[in-house]
């Protein structure tokens, strides 16, 4: 179970994945706490190609060049992307 879930995050740094951050700030008056500014962002972290090299072992891909790893990485997600579907 718990190598499945390294698994699954590895995955997602290796295919790069987006994220929302909600940033608060609150006052004391009175004894409240008051709202004062709400800020929400949206963050998009790229692919790791060390992670692409992790989970695709040693062998001939530690030997790849970055441009070589970033094309099997478009190879793999779009072949997730086709699992999906199904």
């Amino acid at each position: 179970m718990a190598e499945d879930k390294l698994n699954e995050a590895l995955l997602k740094v290796a295919l790069g994945f987006s994220l929302e951050e909600v940033t608060e700030e609150y006052d004391a008056k009175d004894g409240e706490l008051k709202l004062i500014k709400r800020k929400e962002t949206r963050k998009d972290v790229p692919p790791d190609l060390k992670a692409v090299k992790m989970m695709l072992g040693g062998g001939d891909y530690a030997a790849m060049t970055d441009e070589e790893l970033e094309q099997e990485r478009r190879r793999l997600l779009a072949k997730f992307k086709e699992e999906e579907k199904v």
